[in-house]
């Protein structure tokens, strides 16, 4: 069976989850706003967006991961794809790394630092241990924040991720992050 190229979608699908998550950094800033300025409606107003805007992101970030497990079948039945990739903007030098992609330096570097360690630190660490894999494009600021290189925004999207997965504990402090018990088995498990 021949078809057109599938990893397109896949690359669609991380542009939509970066808009997404750059209407939720947006969102965050008017939360921020709103308690600064003491405007404890437009800051509640906020958290219930942003509440809202990231379960939907889990979501689209779910039919991803359905995506790519219907790639890998077809790679398993011997698919032919169509290879190039048309142009789909912003992306300039091929797609970001996988979100996954940052599991196991994540849970290495927390490992390494007794389980727990804040947040800038632990994203130092990964950063360097990451340092052969990343691309060119993972250093790029996002559209909504030029402070903020896309690769730092991943690897805390692939955090929240993986605390949903249970690798990460969920009761940490703010501005912590923490191993659990199934991180440390999975690490373990994934030598």
């Amino acid at each position: 069976m021949i078809k057109n190229d599938p990893t397109s979608i896949v690359v669609a699908f991380e542009m939509l989850l970066e808009e997404i998550e750059a209407e939720i950094d947006f969102v965050d800033r008017a939360g921020a706003r709103g308690f600064e300025l003491r405007d404890y409606d437009r800051a509640k107003e906020a958290l219930e967006r942003a509440a809202q805007v990231t379960a939907f992101r889990d979501k689209v970030d779910m039919l991803r991961r359905e995506w790519t497990a219907l790639l890998a079948q077809d790679d398993e039945e011997g698919t032919e794809t169509h290879v190039q990739r048309r142009n789909l903007g912003r992306l300039k030098r091929g797609s970001r790394t996988r979100e996954e992609a940052y599991y196991r330096p994540i849970l290495e570097v927390l490992e390494a630092l007794k389980g727990s360690a804040q947040v800038s630190e632990v994203l130092e660490r990964v950063q360097q241990q990451m340092a052969g894999v990343l691309r060119d494009v993972d250093y790029e600021p996002l559209a909504s924040d030029p402070d903020m290189p896309r690769w730092k925004n991943a690897a805390q999207w692939a955090r929240n991720s993986m605390v949903k997965e249970g690798l990460l504990r969920n009761d940490s402090p703010r501005g912590v992050w923490q191993i659990s018990e199934d991180g440390k088995v999975f690490l373990k498990k994934n030598v």
